[in-house]
């Protein structure tokens, strides 16, 4: 077979950029691989994504059921073997005048693209050096708007569904901290009752608080996959990255993921004044939202998200040999107990009280920075 560093070669050397200066990116928790290039002063990024085998996609006619039996791989993990998918998502961005990367060249056969370079200045670089924390997140939260202003399309491109984001893929992505986090934390499986329970509940706080209409979700919506562009116009000042895993889902699930980021801390100030904003710009585009519903909406939407990626990362660690995410857990668990507090979420509440003990919750289980 040949080997992953020649297809690359013969991809770049296809697409014109085969004498590039090449300039590895480090890894993050995905497969995926960037590759800064650089030839006669133009500069690129490779995007390396080897097809996955077990990635398919669900027939788009395919109902709950069995999309449930096919697995979740295929409403949002498909995405990591399809760079296709990358691309459709990046085209429909761009065509709603947001700033994703431009695709130069690309092989989705082969798992490989090269996008327009959209510099170093992610988010969280910026916020780091000193930036202005509430100014960036309200022009993340104009992107959002902007995106929020029609329902998401049932289809990015031809053959390209986008899939929704619905009580099959909510379901199973919450039994993560279930199957994953109760034995790496308490040191034993979950019972059947606490698992049934816990899905139950779950279902049932989803069920009666999302009520916004779907739209388009990145669904890693944060300040390591957000670029600033300040030499650039309006929402166009915002690029957008790692957008490929992007479903149809409720109006609070990218809003939620920027402000209760597992990376960093923003601050409650930033955080209530991006969601005020948020609702200010949605009613002056004709588009208000009833707000303490809304806010319900949000906690049930966060909550699920948290408790989902409590169970990821303590997957990674065991699964996959990274315990370096579960430096995080305290954070995500400080979003998810505060998530909790919503009065939509009180028998939610009651199960994480009684099932997981506070102290374990904010552990950090000697994670290494």
């Amino acid at each position: 077979m040949t080997d992953r560093n020649d297809q690359m070669d013969e991809f770049l050397a296809a697409s014109g950029w085969g004498d590039a200066n090449k300039t590895p990116l480090p890894g993050d928790a995905s497969t995926r691989r960037y590759v800064r290039l650089e030839r006669n002063g133009r500069k690129a990024m490779l995007m390396d994504q080897p097809q996955n085998a077990e990635a398919k996609d669900a027939p788009p006619e395919a109902t709950p059921e069995e999309r449930a039996r096919f697995g979740y791989n295929a409403l949002a993990r498909l995405a990591a073997g399809d760079v296709s998918r990358f691309v459709a998502v990046a085209n429909f961005l761009r065509k709603q005048g947001l700033t994703a990367p431009e695709i130069i060249a690309a092989d989705p056969r082969a798992g490989f693209a090269i996008i327009e370079d959209l510099g170093d200045d992610l988010y969280a670089d910026v916020l780091k050096r000193g930036g202005d924390e509430r100014g960036l997140y309200a022009s993340a939260a104009d992107v959002l708007a902007r995106l929020h202003e029609d329902r998401a399309p049932a289809v990015l491109a031809p053959g390209k569904p986008l899939y929704p984001y619905d009580e099959t893929a909510q379901l199973a992505e919450v039994s993560l901290m279930t199957e994953w986090f109760i034995p790496f934390a308490l040191g034993r499986n979950a019972t059947a009752d606490e698992v049934g329970e816990h899905c139950a509940l779950w279902q049932k706080t989803l069920r009666d608080t999302v009520r916004s209409k779907p739209v388009l979700v990145h669904r890693d919506y944060h300040a390591e996959n957000l670029m600033w562009l300040p030499d650039r116009n309006d929402v166009a000042r915002v690029g957008l990255i790692d957008f490929q895993d992007a479903v149809a889902g409720s109006q609070a699930q990218d809003l939620m993921h920027l402000l209760e980021d597992a990376r960093r801390d923003v601050s409650p100030e930033t955080t209530q004044a991006t969601i005020r904003h948020y609702f200010d710009i949605m009613k002056a585009k004709g588009l208000g939202l009833d707000e303490e519903p809304f806010r319900a909406e949000m906690a049930a939407i966060s909550g699920q998200r948290n408790a989902r990626i409590v169970g990821i990362f303590a997957r990674l660690n065991k699964r996959d040999g990274k315990p370096r995410y579960l430096q995080f857990l305290p954070r995500v668990w400080g979003h998810l107990n505060r998530d909790l507090e919503n009065p939509s979420m009180a028998d939610l509440k009651a199960w994480y009280a009684k099932t997981i003990p506070m102290e374990k919750r904010a552990a950090t289980y000697g994670a290494a920075a």
